[in-house]
């Protein structure tokens, strides 16, 4: 086993002393998900989660976060970054959180990365826990690093698996099968699902708004949202298209 840097001979704790070692650019990248319910991630995609835009104020707290990872870890050298991203993956059954950090120093930004998407992660499951307290992270984990003299690194380990466990809505047991879902297994992302969420962002809809509009259940914007449905009945399509003022194939473009 290698020796572990951050203890002296004598096994106490310190800081490595990093001042020999070249400054060279060095990037890190690391994930993690939060699984929830339908109705959270639907929330989260249709932009009425209620605390505002989840994504943007997750965005911002990963970002901080990586700069303040020395103040968090005790042992961590305080980093230049030169760059912090953070990019969300929605899933079927929630997001996962891709955080990416950067510099140009005599250490690694592993671990501000890793904080980084921690923190989205929490600070996703903050702004949707009134919807949905069973919410689970989880799968944070380094996904590579480049520079420095241990060289490259990317996990040889597949992407572990949304932890199993039932849908809550607000503390109770959510049916399993919603009004106007197609049964059977879930329909996989398309471009008409993308074409979709991508218009209801465009023309700022919220799912609860316009369903009520249209004089529809919600149920059948969130079922074709989290994948539960192939899409909408003839019927369903027209009544969402007039509310929102297009033509019904507008809405797939």
């Amino acid at each position: 086993m290698s020796k572990l840097t951050h203890l002296d001979e004598k096994g106490a704790a310190r800081m490595v002393d990093v001042s020999a070692k070249d400054a060279t650019v060095r990037e890190a990248k690391a994930e993690a998900s939060i699984t929830m319910s339908a109705e959270a991630l639907a929330a989260i995609q249709g932009g009425n989660a209620p605390k505002g835009d989840v994504l943007a104020a997750a965005r911002i707290a990963g970002i901080m976060a990586a700069k303040k990872t020395p103040e968090l870890i005790p042992l961590c050298h305080p980093v230049a970054l030169s760059g912090v991203t953070l990019d969300f993956e929605m899933q079927q059954d929630g997001v996962r959180i891709i955080a990416t950090t950067k510099t140009t120093g005599p250490t690694g930004v592993e671990m501000e990365a890793l904080t980084a998407a921690s923190i989205a992660a929490l600070t996703v499951y903050d702004m949707i826990k009134a919807i949905d307290r069973a919410a689970v992270i989880g799968g944070v984990k380094l996904v590579s690093k480049s520079g420095g003299k241990s060289g490259n690194f990317v996990s040889v380990k597949s992407i572990a698996a949304p932890m199993s466990r039932p849908q809550t809505v607000r503390g109770r047991a959510a049916p399993t099968t919603l009004m106007g879902e197609v049964t059977g297994p879930r329909a996989a992302p398309d471009n008409r699902r993308e074409a979709f969420r991508n218009f209801m962002t465009s023309h700022r809809l919220r799912a609860t708004q316009w369903a009520k509009d249209a004089g529809v259940a919600q149920a059948e914007i969130l079922a074709f949202l989290t994948g539960r449905s192939r899409g909408f009945s003839a019927e369903v399509a027209e009544k969402l298209a007039r509310a929102a003022k297009v033509r019904a194939e507008d809405m797939f473009k």
